[in-house]
């Protein structure tokens, strides 16, 4: 395999977690008994640039198809994290009814909607067409199109961009180069842009192996995504360091030329801490796969032992990386019975490869669970304050990574 950013020749295995089905692709009770595409899913990094990476085995098309059931919109938590990302940037960027925000990977309509509500005309842009109805419908202007220098051009024509902004996508693109490229295109000299994503020193820290699936593409430090944007001609102003999605980070982007935007100390500040980390020597990323077993048998035995006691064990939130975790431990729905999740378009349905039922919260009016695993750990106090009526029996909330906690 060659480095989707520098090309290089790369095999060093960072985590191989066997071969497993799409996480999000969810199986219909018509196709349950069908033959289940499966994909390896292998991390490699390069001992040259230190991305780290998966190899694209299935095609970007196929994994964001036009039944795509991820909707940002499900999580309070997120629209909360929006909304107050939102009322942050209008001042700091001096946005108006003049301006043009555009998003990249626009889901729903989820951020896009609290700019349109202060009158900042915005346009989304989101491949998975499930999703980008839902925010047409709410009157967002949406492009249902994979994003890269091709469709820049041809937006660039009409359209140049005061701020750019894109929460959890740069992990989800294959063609790493062509996207940034695009960007520069479609940034107007002066205008900004701000990328969330999970940071990898954090992943690694808190073994948090199960955000691994074949929709991330790649898995970047701060060391790395300086390299990719100064190769690409923009410089990094600032930087937070954010609890979301288990530790993410939110950058701020610029033109290199632009002289608009004084580089924060936090640049410097994030980059010796990943140093100090060894983010850059490739020996750091040996024994974590030793790690993420050390996780699973724990986990496995906690919840087998628990299952021998002949307790009912059921799960929340059918989230992708959930479906890592499940799938790499091996656990089917003589374990964990079923899945309880608010996604409409979930309900029903299966997880992929454990083939665990979806279901609906109604669950709970017939069926009193004794412990209730929690897929998107990340979400826990907000689920955990969704769940709080439970304790009236006596369930136990657990989370599992990086240790088995019971809330």
């Amino acid at each position: 395999m060659r480095c989707r950013f520098c090309s290089k020749n790369i095999s060093k295995v960072f985590i191989d977690l066997g071969s497993t089905a799409i996480s999000n692709a969810f199986v219909t009770e018509e196709i349950i008994n069908s033959k289940e595409s499966i994909y390896p899913l292998k991390v490699l990094v390069c001992d040259n640039c230190f991305l780290v990476q998966v190899d694209e085995f299935q095609k970007k098309e196929e994994i964001f198809s036009n039944d795509y059931v991820y909707f940002s919109s499900v999580s309070d938590y997120w629209l909360a994290h929006c909304k107050k990302y939102v009322e942050k940037v209008i001042p700091q960027f001096h946005l108006n009814t003049e301006s043009l925000v555009v998003e990249i990977a626009s889901n729903d309509g989820y951020l896009l909607q609290y700019f349109k509500e202060r009158n900042i005309p915005v346009l989304g842009i989101e491949p998975t067409n499930s999703t980008a109805q839902i925010a047409i419908s709410k009157g967002i202007n949406t492009i249902t199109e994979f994003f890269d220098e091709i469709l820049a051009e041809k937006l660039s024509v009409e359209h140049k961009a005061d701020l750019i902004l894109g929460n959890n996508v740069l992990a989800h693109v294959p063609e790493l180069n062509s996207f940034v490229r695009g960007l520069k295109i479609l940034l107007k000299p002066e205008g900004v842009m701000t990328f969330e994503f999970p940071h990898l020193m954090r992943l690694i820290e808190k073994i948090e192996f199960d955000t691994i699936y074949h929709e991330h593409f790649s898995y970047f430090s701060f060391f790395f995504i300086i390299k990719l944007f100064e190769f690409h001609g923009f410089k990094i102003f600032d930087v937070e360091e954010l609890e979301t999605h288990g530790g993410s980070l939110r950058i701020y982007v610029k033109h290199r030329e632009n002289n608009g935007q004084a580089i924060s100390e936090n640049v410097a500040g994030l980059l010796k801490k990943e140093i100090e980390a060894k983010v850059n020597d490739i020996n750091s990323y040996i024994g974590f796969q030793e790690k993420a077993n050390e996780v699973k048998f724990k986990f496995l035995s906690y919840i087998i032992n628990e299952r021998l006691k002949g307790k009912k064990i059921i799960a929340f939130g059918a989230a992708a990386k959930g479906n890592t975790f499940l799938n790499y431990c091996g656990v089917k729905s003589d374990i964990i019975e079923c899945v309880v999740d608010d996604t409409p378009s979930k309900q029903g349905k299966y997880l992929p490869q454990s083939h665990i039922p979806v279901v609906s919260r109604d669950y709970f009016k017939n069926n009193k669970p004794d412990i209730i695993i929690i897929l998107p750990w990340n979400f826990k106090k907000e689920i955990s304050e969704k769940l709080s009526f439970t304790k009236s029996w006596g369930a136990q909330l657990v989370t599992y990574i990086p240790e088995i906690e019971i809330h």
